[in-house]
């Protein structure tokens, strides 16, 4: 049986071979399509610098957290830490990247199996999110925006704004720019202020809604064992009552100097990780607002003052010849990284992603392994599934919240 797409973020590459007694599945084979772009072996052959965007396109739903992982492995073997306030900015925008992440998930999962208005609801705050990502690198997705050393540039001072036109009123264009007036960090308070009452709208939507809970509650039950025997990580670990979360155990940039709560679930079925990704979302917005008070309070610089790693300002490569040489040198051959072997590791919307670098003294790579978390959800496919009923297989897809840019990469 070839059975998807299911999962908007499947894309038509997982086909399912199945072997069923009447509608119950007895065992499954999942067969992963051409989806294959051989991110690890092009990264070992381009400069560290060169590979930032090809991180973007690994779990191409959650880039900003792709990006930091190999950015952190990158600064682990210079053995540099990036100014205080480029962490505090790479921290917002991992938060910003999981509500990204989780609304795109929520509303996929959500139409999966029947509930149509959701969707709507969770693509309409996502937008808002798109355009932090716009405002600070240009690009609403593959931003390419963490670099070795910090970030691309600080925050704007203002934001877009919508422009009139002939098919909108004055008041709607008005109404459209409220958040719009003042700076990035205007608008994502804005956004943190009105967030929660939407994710108040998704619940009363989902949450003890008769037909939702038919379809969730006891469906690709995970014991606590059989999670960590089969390498979850994630919401995936989370569900199944694991507080196990890298922001928490493993801390990394500022996380360990911010408030927030690690959701856990009990019975380990789709219901349980459902409602841990819907409070994930909470304490995100938790995270977003406390990294913007601070980068309110706290101006400085968010790049290492270091020319081998980052280029000189944009004025200055114009009109001296020296700058414009290192600008141009360092954007064709990157910079040579010290000998040795790191693994970096992030808690991504999906769980564990990690990189592991060998560098041989050169500007690019050795070797590149990357540790997606999707891999070992896709794995426990068949394990999940069996003695559920044909329809319960969309509802195990969605509550894998599986990306096949990283499983098979």
């Amino acid at each position: 049986m070839n059975f998807g797409p299911q999962h908007p973020a499947a894309h038509g590459v997982l086909r399912i071979v199945m072997e069923m007694d009447g509608e119950v599945i007895e065992r499954l084979d999942p067969h992963i399509g051409l989806l294959h772009r051989a991110t690890e072996k092009l990264a070992e052959s381009k400069p560290y610098n060169h590979s930032i965007g090809y991180m973007d396109r690994l779990d191409y739903v959650s880039m900003m957290c792709n990006e930091h992982a190999y950015v952190m492995a990158i600064e682990a073997l210079l053995g540099v830490r990036p100014p205080v306030r480029a962490s505090y900015i790479r921290v917002m925008f991992d938060e910003i990247t999981r509500i990204r992440n989780h609304l795109m998930w929520l509303g996929a999962h959500a139409l999966d199996i029947g509930a149509m208005a959701v969707f709507l609801y969770a693509f309409r705050e996502r937008e808002d999110l798109m355009d932090c990502y716009e405002a600070v690198s240009g690009a609403r997705m593959h931003a390419t925006y963490f670099r070795p050393g910090g970030v691309y540039r600080d925050l704007p001072s203002e934001m877009p704004q919508y422009a009139g036109n002939a098919r909108e009123s004055k008041k709607d264009i008005a109404r459209r720019n409220e958040h719009r007036e003042g700076s990035l960090l205007d608008f994502i308070d804005g956004f943190t202020e009105r967030f929660p009452g939407c994710v108040d709208e998704y619940e009363t939507l989902l949450t003890d809604n008769r037909i939702w809970k038919q379809r969730t509650v006891n469906i690709g039950i995970v014991s606590p064992e059989q999670a960590l025997q089969s390498g979850f990580t994630g919401p995936m670990l989370r569900g199944s009552g694991f507080e196990w979360d890298l922001r928490r155990k493993e801390p990394y940039e500022v996380y360990d100097q911010l408030e927030f709560d690690i959701p856990v679930g009990t019975a380990g079925d789709s219901y349980d990780r459902y409602l841990v990704r819907v409070e994930e979302m909470r304490q995100s917005n938790r995270v977003i607002r406390q990294c913007s008070d601070w980068l309110r309070r706290n101006p400085g610089p968010v790049m290492l003052d270091d020319h081998k790693l980052s280029p000189p300002a944009r004025t200055g490569m114009k009109e001296d010849m020296e700058s414009l040489i290192n600008h141009f040198k360092l954007f064709t051959e990157g910079f040579n990284v010290p000998e040795g072997q790191v693994y970096r590791a992030v808690e991504a919307p999906k769980g564990e992603f990690g990189i592991y670098l060998v560098s041989d003294g050169a500007n690019k790579p050795y070797r590149v392994k990357i540790r997606a978390p999707g891999f070992p959800h896709l794995a426990a496919l068949d394990e999940m599934s069996r003695g559920h009923m044909l329809t319960d297989m969309v509802a195990i897809i969605g509550t894998q919240d599986i990306v096949f840019g990283e499983i098979d990469r």
